[in-house]
């Protein structure tokens, strides 16, 4: 068989060494799951996607993510990745397709977007687990490296998933998410307690002129991710998250902002986020972002 056609994407900017980088290997079929995490290691990305041929007539093409250490059901940067290499190895699709992974089958729309392309991902309908008490909300802040006050009394601490769910945290100051440095340990202890492996901090403290709604941070240290730069499967919950709690307004039926994310090591970018909304409640997400090729390489399918 040829050899393995890996590439290193950056999601979510058209800069080069920004966004959130992921590997992408455009010919996974016949890898095992071992060699997949075996790559996926020693790319050494927060996520690696797998391309595979489709396996049934209800979608089209069927993508594995792995972590340096484990697989994930679905993921939004390391998807704009593989539809990005995607549009780049066969062209501007004419049609939707739809992606089976893990988290079940995605529409995933490519469009031209200036000499480059744009990457839609309608993820699945948003589901809401209970609030946390104040005083484990208490002990997860404590575990983020800030009080109690630090956390915005308008966002109670709730896990919500469109896929690959994370806990959602607002804090009430910019400055304090830009200042964090969560204790991993501990974070990794309180998962099982609130029921998720990653932890999303976010803001809605917004600057005069800033283009973005929501500002945030993601840490998943169990999972091997000690921060994430920038994550489709958080800042689309978001976004429902937002509707729900009457942080968004929707006008007909619609409710779009932009989400920026920063993480520590200065690697930045943002995606853009539509929820639909029925009688009041978020239905439905999508999220669109950017993309650049940072290199491209051959590997031998030999281990």
């Amino acid at each position: 068989m040829t050899d393995l056609r890996v590439y290193q994407i950056d999601a979510f900017t058209r800069q080069r060494y920004q966004g959130n980088p992921a590997g992408v290997v455009a010919n996974a079929e016949g890898l095992s799951d071992e060699h997949m995490q075996l790559i996926a290691r020693e790319l050494n990305n927060s996520e690696t996607a797998f391309i595979l041929p489709a396996e049934a007539a209800d979608h089209d093409v069927r993508v594995r993510f792995f972590t340096p250490t484990t697989e994930v059901p679905v993921c939004g940067h390391a998807t704009v990745s593989a539809h990005f290499v995607l549009a780049l190895e066969r062209g501007l699709p004419g049609q939707p397709c739809r992606q089976l992974t893990g988290a079940g089958i995605q529409v995933i729309e490519t469009l031209r977007s200036g000499d480059s392309f744009r990457i839609a991902i309608e993820q699945n309908r948003p589901s809401f687990e209970p609030e946390l008490s104040p005083a484990l909300a208490a002990e997860v802040a404590a575990a983020l490296g800030v009080g109690a006050d630090a956390l915005d009394p308008r966002c109670p601490l709730q896990f919500v998933s469109t896929g690959h769910g994370k806990l959602l945290i607002g804090l009430r100051e910019r400055r304090q998410l830009q200042a964090l440095v969560p204790d991993a340990a501990r974070l990794i202890a309180l998962g099982p307690e609130v029921g998720a492996k990653g932890f999303f901090v976010f803001s809605l403290d917004r600057e005069d002129g800033d283009d973005a709604l929501t500002h945030g941070r993601m840490f998943a240290p169990a999972i091997g991710i000690a921060e994430d730069p920038v994550t489709g499967n958080a800042n689309g919950p978001l976004g429902a998250y937002l509707v729900k709690h009457g942080l968004l307004e929707a006008r007909d039926g619609v409710a779009r902002f932009r989400a920026r994310q920063r993480a520590g090591n200065g690697r930045a970018g943002h995606m853009d986020v539509t929820v639909r909304v029925e009688g009041g409640e978020p239905s439905g997400v999508r999220i669109e972002g950017d993309a650049v090729t940072c290199f491209q390489a051959t590997l031998p399918r030999t281990f």
